[in-house]
């Protein structure tokens, strides 16, 4: 897979930013029977629509915002930091508390797009920026 362009990936998260915002990751009417899976449920996703992964996530755009310790887990995007406190969909599920999953997620996206926007316009490289949130 090539790899995308900081405007290809700003795009992608806008996409998912509008996603959220939208309420669009309510159940799948495909199967509404599986919990959603935020991220992997996306159109933005190499593996929507796929009932198991035929692409590794490491293809993936949001690779990138994984700590390398846990870019082998099932769901790698499920570990991104998305607050200075390092919580992340993964741990905010296991506690129940979607309503401050979205809120973290949506601002996480306002958060890293509007560096990713910065680095574009300065040149610099988003990884060298990034941090935790």
């Amino acid at each position: 897979m090539e790899e995308l362009t900081r405007e290809e990936i700003i795009e992608k998260l806008k996409l998912e930013k509008g996603i959220l915002a939208d309420g669009g990751y309510g159940r799948s009417v495909r199967t509404p029977w599986r919990p959603t899976e935020y991220f992997r449920d996306s159109i933005s996703c190499l593996n929507v629509g796929e009932s198991e992964k035929v692409h590794p996530c490491t293809e993936c755009f949001l690779i990138n915002y994984v700590h390398p310790a846990h870019r082998d887990k099932e769901l790698p995007c499920h570990m991104i930091p998305l607050n200075a406190e390092g919580e992340t969909i993964y741990s905010l599920l296991r506690v129940g508390d979607v309503e401050k999953l979205e809120q973290l997620l949506l601002e996480w996206l306002d958060t890293t797009i509007e560096r990713e926007q910065k680095c574009a316009c300065s040149g610099k490289s988003a990884q060298t920026e990034k941090g935790s949130a």
